[in-house]
């Protein structure tokens, strides 16, 4: 029996090094976003779920509620849900940041674990949390697990969601995410126009980009992240993508991936600045454009400044989060000012 439970807790440590959650699991993979009232509903109440196919918009054209929400997508005949949280700040033509939670997490838990609702609130933006098939998404054919291994369409399914999303502003639309969310945020990146900006925390670029659109980026990433190395190369939890779940986590060092975009970005040299263990490296680009660069000492492979799982850390040989910095007013305060131009 030992033998045969070795590989799925081996699995579930991989993928856990991409979650940061609360002492409270997230929910099991069996169980999606509910589905709401009617859209008849207050304006306090959650919006109706939607499902469309891949041509279509979804929630219905009646404007997004106030709090939250819940809708789902039929993408490539597979049906796919988020979440989506309208603060009362939220005016007609709100920015929209989609957030995308890391292997082995899920919309739920991303809201609950990284602090954006509260950030929309102050910021009066709209915030998405898209679900990935079986917790992962599919970054490249070699990363991550089930969304890799059957080659899941993560990039049609996150670029129909903002399309379904009403009343944002299409020059203000943001993705952020952590390990494999940040990958896929690169993916995004490299083969959409969609977003004026991304905010990848803990991750890397493992896909091919041959000819990316131009687009700021904020990047913030700890030294001592051992699942995503700073300095390049395999990760500790990296099965070389190999097996029924691959996870190939093999890419270039975090500075020659960021000067990589700073070329992509025709930007000029960067500026560096060092406070305590938070060094930031910024270079400003043409038309209005940012790439910047926040690296943390002592930082491991987690979201700075979400809350500590004690249990979790323990239990699963996870990286506290640093307090060094808070990941996400400073993720905002960089995306705000930096709209598609």
């Amino acid at each position: 029996m030992k033998r045969l439970l070795a590989p799925f807790a081996a699995l579930l440590l991989l993928l856990l090094a991409g979650c940061t959650g609360r002492d409270r699991p997230a929910p099991p993979p069996s169980a999606p976003p509910s589905s709401p009232a009617p859209s008849t509903a207050s304006p306090s109440a959650p919006a109706s779920s939607a499902s469309s196919s891949p041509s279509s918009s979804s929630p219905a054209a009646s404007s997004l509620p106030v709090g939250k929400s819940s809708a789902s997508l039929t993408v490539d005949g597979r049906r796919r849900t988020y979440l989506l949280y309208r603060p009362a700040t939220a005016r007609p033509g709100a920015p929209l940041v989609v957030v995308l939670h890391g292997a082995v997490g899920t919309g739920r838990q991303a809201e609950m674990s990284y602090g954006w609702d509260a950030e929309a609130d102050k910021g009066g933006f709209v915030v998405a949390y898209p679900d990935g098939v079986n917790r992962t998404w599919n970054a490249s054919p070699d990363c991550c697990g089930v969304a890799a291994r059957d080659n899941v369409n993560d990039v049609a399914f996150i670029t129909q969601l903002v399309a379904a999303v009403p009343g944002v502003d299409p020059h203000r639309v943001y993705a952020t995410g952590i390990s494999n969310g940040a990958m896929l945020a690169y993916r995004l990146a490299c083969e959409t126009d969609t977003f004026a900006a991304i905010a990848p925390v803990a991750g890397t670029m493992i896909n091919k980009c041959p000819s990316p659109a131009r687009l700021s980026i904020i990047h913030i990433h700890g030294e001592d992240d051992r699942t995503i190395p700073y300095a390049g190369g395999p990760g500790r939890r990296s099965n070389n993508g190999r097996g029924r779940l691959p996870v190939k986590i093999d890419g270039p060092s975090v500075p020659s991936l960021i000067e990589t975009w700073r070329r992509t970005d025709a930007c000029a040299a960067p500026t560096v600045t060092k406070a305590g263990a938070v060094t930031t490296s910024l270079a400003t680009c043409p038309e209005g454009r940012a790439v910047e660069l926040i690296t943390i000492a002592g930082a491991g492979h987690q979201w700075p400044g979400s809350r500590r799982a004690p249990v979790a850390e323990r239990v699963l040989h996870l990286d506290p989060p640093s307090t060094a910095l808070a990941a996400t007013p400073t993720i905002w305060n960089f995306l705000k000012a930096h709209p598609k131009r």
